[in-house]
C-alpha cells in the first residue's frame, strides 16, 4: 500500500527517513512529503497550498493511500480524508488531532516578519521530549524550518461528511490511549468523537516518535495499513 506520510510544524520530508526504510521493508511504498513552506523554501505559502500538496499525493498514489499525519499535520491527514474519502483507505494521527471547521491551523505560537519560528525545545519539556538527549534534539533542531504565517492561521474547511467512515488509527506516543478515549467521551475532539472507526496504538516514546521509535512507529503504520 501507499503510505502518505506528513510531519508536523517546522519539519519537511527528511523527518521519516528513519521511517520510510522500515516500511518499505515490510511491504509498503512510504510517501514521504515535504509540504509546501516547510522545506521548499516558498515562505508565501499557505495552507491551501499545503492541502493542495497531501490531495496531489493521493491522487497519485497507487489504489488507495493511507494518510500519516502527525502533530499538527494530523489536521492535515484529516482534511485529505475530507476532500477525497471515496480515495484514502486510513488515516494515522500521530500525537495529534484534527482540528475542526473553521478552526484555525496552527496558531501556537507568535508570527514573526510572516513567519512562526520553532520556538526552541523550552515549550515541549517533559514528556514531550524526555525520550531524546541532547545531541537528538540538536540534531532534530538543525533540521527545522520556518512554517509560513499563512499556513499556520489559516483556517481549517471540511465539507464532506464522508469522512467520518474513514477509518482512524490514533497512535499515541506522550499520552496514552485511555486519556485519548477520554478526550473524545468528554467531547475535547469533535472530529474524533463523530467518527464511526478509531481505533488506538500505544507508543513509549515522546511528541516525535519518527526519530526515537522509527522501526517500532514503522510497525505500528504497516500493521494498520495491512487492516485498511
Amino acid at each position: 500500500m501507499d503510505i502518505l506520510l506528513i510531519a508536523g510544524l517546522w519539519l519537511d520530508g527528511s523527518a521519516w527517513d528513519g521511517v520510510a526504510p522500515a516500511l518499505a521493508d515490510l511491504g509498503h511504498r512510504p510517501v514521504p512529503i515535504t509540504l509546501p513552506g516547510q522545506g521548499d523554501g516558498a515562505t508565501d505559502a499557505t495552507l491551501d497550498d499545503q492541502v493542495a500538496a497531501v490531495l496531489a499525493a493521493v491522487d497519485a498514489a497507487d489504489g488507495n493511500p493511507m494518510v500519516v499525519g502527525h502533530s499538527a499535520a494530523c489536521t492535515l491527514a484529516w482534511l485529505a480524508a475530507d476532500a477525497r474519502p471515496e480515495r484514502v483507505a486510513k488515516v494515522a494521527l500521530i500525537g495529534g488531532f484534527p482540528n475542526a471547521d473553521g478552526q484555525p491551523y496552527a496558531a501556537f505560537f507568535e508570527v514573526e516578519n510572516g513567519v512562526m519560528p520553532f520556538p526552541g525545545w523550552g515549550p515541549f519539556a517533559g514528556a514531550d521530549t524526555a525520550d531524546l538527549d541532547e545531541q537528538a534534539l540538536a540534531a532534530i533542531a538543525s533540521t527545522m524550518v520556518d512554517v509560513p504565517g499563512e499556513v499556520a492561521t489559516g483556517v481549517v474547511r471540511l465539507t464532506d461528511e464522508r469522512r467520518y467512515d474513514v477509518p482512524v488509527l490514533m497512535i499515541c506516543p506522550e499520552f496514552t490511549p485511555d486519556q485519548a478515549r477520554e478526550w473524545i467521551a468528554a467531547g475535547d475532539l469533535p472530529e474524533l468523537a463523530r467518527a464511526k472507526h478509531v481505533d488506538f496504538a500505544d507508543i513509549d516514546s515522546g511528541h516525535w516518535p519518527m526519530f526515537s521509535r522509527p522501526d517500532e512507529l514503522a510497525r505500528l503504520i504497516a500493521a494498520a495499513a495491512t487492516g485498511a
